[in-house]
């Protein structure tokens, strides 16, 4: 197993709530790094608690205005028209506390993004991370600050190209917006289409504007698309996308929600889908980012029935372990009274289908397919004229 990767976090990064009956449960985090421990894959070596965010980091992603807002109405001053700014809402209700604690988040995403430039780890997690539905000036989608684009937005000013890898159900639809003109990010998100699902895009035809016309790419997939589906259209897309791109560094928004049994998505992945899929962008970076990797968390709302297994597996892909088959007694007794119930016994799911017809998982993988192809069709030709032959380089 490898020291060399940091899990930076801390408790209090565990312990806040949008809601007390909000789906969101940033105490997952906690049941994931109490389960690691338990199977020994975590140790007080791993873990780094996050460093203060550095001056004007929230500023540089987020309008001043909308800043202001979140910390008065955190302190619980009378606001004007929340709803404006995405807030007091069902999705983003206000909560005391609500700024230093998603710019806690933020802080733990940034650091480990330093980290690993710095190479003081050559790989990190920051697993209460992954908010990437939040805009610069509105909160959305259970996300009130973007901790993902704060932190690229801090690589990018220490001269880093990024590339952001984004596998959750939902399209990472806030991060995309950050960087949409941006040369040097790319934007790469596999989602379940938006004509089912929110946000509603991450379609196809979305590719950047301007110098970053091509450096933004959607993978849309069909509801009830499984394991192979997903794999093989991720297989299509990401290598070659990063092969032109060359990042130095990939982050990766590991949402567990495109599981089969997450209530808020439709998709039909299963454990060992999730952590092919995980694995695959490990690889990625060791063949095209020098090994960087950063690996945030996101949704999953099968909060913990599926997500501490799903990070688990996620976790042991970047420790070159292997997460247990049977999970242990005494971390499942623990958690019961939290979880609402018992805790799974096996790092695994069955391989059933879910009662999705076999025709229906075959045209879903066929749409797959043909949406991962018509979009390198419509790419190749972008990054080939943001290349100069001559130089062999980027002109950007």
């Amino acid at each position: 197993m490898r020291d060399d990767v940091a899990f930076v976090h801390a408790p209090e990064l565990a312990a806040w709530r949008l809601a007390p009956d909000h789906p969101f449960r940033p105490d997952r985090v906690a049941v994931l790094e109490d389960l690691l421990r338990a199977v020994g894959l975590l140790r007080d070596a791993h873990v780094v608690p996050p460093a203060p965010l550095p001056d004007g980091a929230l500023a540089a992603v987020h309008d001043p205005r909308y800043l202001d807002v979140v910390a008065r109405a955190s302190r619980g001053d009378a606001v004007d028209d929340l709803h404006r700014w995405g807030l007091g809402t069902p999705d983003t209700p206000v909560f005391a506390g609500m700024h230093e604690a998603v710019a806690g988040v933020c802080a733990a995403t940034t650091h480990a993004v330093d980290r690993v430039l710095d190479g003081r780890a050559a790989r990190a997690a920051a697993f209460a991370g992954g908010l990437h539905h939040a805009f610069a000036d509105r909160a959305s989608g259970f996300c009130i600050y973007n901790d993902l684009a704060v932190a690229i937005r801090h690589a990018r000013d220490r001269g880093a190209r990024v590339a952001y890898l984004d596998v959750d159900a939902h399209h990472g639809d806030g991060v995309q917006a950050a960087f949409y003109d941006d040369p040097h990010v790319l934007t790469f998100s596999v989602h379940e289409s938006g004509h089912h699902l929110f946000p509603g895009t991450g379609h196809g035809y979305e590719l950047g504007r301007g110098a970053g016309r091509g450096w933004s790419l959607n993978l849309p997939l069909e509801p009830f698309s499984d394991d192979a589906a997903v794999l093989e259209a991720f297989d299509l897309v990401a290598p070659e996308a990063l092969r032109a791109f060359r990042p130095d560094l990939i982050v990766l928004q590991a949402g567990a929600d495109a599981h089969a049994r997450d209530p808020l998505a439709d998709l039909s992945l299963t454990l060992r889908g999730y952590r092919a899929l995980v694995a695959r962008v490990v690889e990625l970076a060791d063949a095209y980012a020098g090994g960087r990797i950063v690996v945030t968390g996101g949704g999953g709302y099968a909060a913990f029935d599926v997500v501490p297994r799903a990070w688990g597996h996620a976790w042991a892909t970047l420790v070159d372990a292997t997460l247990p088959d049977a999970l242990p007694e005494a971390w499942r007794a623990r958690w019961a009274d939290v979880a609402g119930g018992p805790l799974p016994a096996s790092a695994w799911d069955d391989e059933a289908d879910g009662g999705v017809p076999a025709a229906r998982r075959r045209a879903a993988a066929d749409h797959d397919r043909a949406v991962a192809r018509r979009l390198l069709r419509i790419a190749r030709p972008l990054w080939e004229a943001a290349s100069d032959p001559a130089a062999g380089k980027e002109t950007t």
